[in-house]
């Protein structure tokens, strides 16, 4: 390799650890041979980035290859442009990759960027691949997610076939050895001291060749088929909650298992109530003699009407508590309560004699040797050195 490593990363040669693995993991992505299958020119680029990253990422090479350049790789124990030789020596691409991404050969976050569209992919050392997961969103009511309900949903998916039970092979035909890498699944592809194991793209790693495509999924092994299925919607949900359906989502191939289906629920917004976590929340309007005289108001709750006590002189904005009548704890236990905010109404459109008997009240209120509006007393006491400007 004649091109200068940093430029191979794109990097200035005083960059930090930091800055080279940020390079090297965005490059290395885009350039992975998993990315672009077949495609000669990403994968030898793949193997120069892993090449520079490796001897730019160890102090010790980084410095002999600042010092000497690719002729430090000739001067390390006599290995040739090979690498440095014995444990010093360059290594598999994959493994670096794999580090860098903190996997380990084909680890969680190796397939989640590999993988596509939420499939898990593994494949057995038959062939077999497990199905994709699905998601389906779900909208319910307000009342759906408090208490409960069962749902039937229909969802479109692909399924093993039903003829070749996903083996893509017509019933009664055979399946004959892969040419390509002769019934081992998997081939080695080498270039210079790079030697890469992959799955064999003829057999898709079964070791084996369809010789008669099932006629009905055409060798694919899945069709396409809607199904209707019912959902239990638990009590105590919340927006956005997510329900897993094991063994309910794509079909596997030869013999892989079925994914799994999650369905996202959104819960559509109330008239009445609102929720806090397992509160529920409602503003409730009372008249002005209500709120002077007190009394007793009926409020609704997520289970049913409910008397509440309105004490004399309430304020407009109070709060007051039920107990009890909030929502049911998802996974159990206690069940919130009911916040019920009072809102006092100034009466409109009074008639002559309404009016009249206002008048009056205040006239009555003047002349009271009570504090009648304490808050009004308290403002008043506090802005009254502005009022003598």
């Amino acid at each position: 390799m004649s091109e200068d490593y940093y430029d191979i990363l794109g990097v200035s040669k005083n960059a930090t650890d930091a800055e080279l693995k940020k390079a090297y993991r965005k490059l290395a992505v885009k350039y992975h041979p998993d990315k672009n299958p077949g495609d000669k020119e990403a994968e030898d680029k793949f193997k120069e980035l892993s090449e520079a990253y490796e001897v730019l990422s160890d102090k010790q090479k980084r410095s002999q290859y600042d010092q000497y350049g690719h002729d430090a790789f000739k001067r390390a124990g006599g290995a040739g442009a090979g690498g440095f030789g014995g444990s010093g020596g360059f290594h598999d691409p994959f493994d670096i990759f794999s580090q860098v991404f903190g996997g380990g050969g084909g680890g969680s976050i190796f397939e989640d960027l590999f993988g596509g569209g939420g499939s898990r992919q593994s494949t057995s050392s038959n062939g077999a691949v497990d199905g994709d997961d699905l998601r389906y969103d779900l909208e319910v009511d307000f009342e759906d997610a408090v208490f409960g309900a069962d749902k039937k949903i229909k969802i479109n998916r692909m399924d093993s076939c039903k003829t070749c039970s996903g083996s893509g092979a017509e019933p009664g035909s055979k399946k004959v050895k892969c040419s390509r890498c002769a019934g081992s699944g998997s081939i080695v592809m080498q270039q210079g001291f790079f030697q890469v194991r992959q799955a064999c793209p003829s057999c898709h790693g079964a070791g084996e060749i369809i010789e008669k495509p099932c006629r009905s999924c055409h060798g694919e092994g899945l069709k396409r088929t809607e199904k209707n299925l019912q959902i239990h919607i638990p009590p105590g949900v919340d927006n956005g909650s997510r329900l897993r359906v094991a063994n309910e989502g794509s079909g596997g191939l030869r013999g892989g298992r079925a994914g799994d289906l999650y369905v996202f629920l959104h819960v559509k917004p109330h008239d009445v109530f609102m929720r806090d976590g397992n509160d529920v929340v409602c503003e409730v309007p009372i008249d002005i003699a209500t709120a002077i005289l007190g009394g007793i108001v009926e409020v609704p709750t997520v289970s049913g009407a409910a008397k509440l006590k309105i004490k004399e002189g309430t304020q407009n904005g109070t709060i007051l508590r039920l107990r009890g009548k909030g929502i049911p704890a998802l996974r159990g236990g206690h069940r919130g309560d009911q916040h019920v905010r009072i809102i006092v109404e100034v009466p409109q459109n009074l008639n002559k004699k309404q009016k009249e008997l206002m008048e009056q009240f205040a006239e009555e209120s003047k002349n009271s040797t009570g504090i009648i509006n304490p808050k009004i007393e308290a403002f008043l006491k506090k802005a009254k050195k502005f009022f003598k400007k």
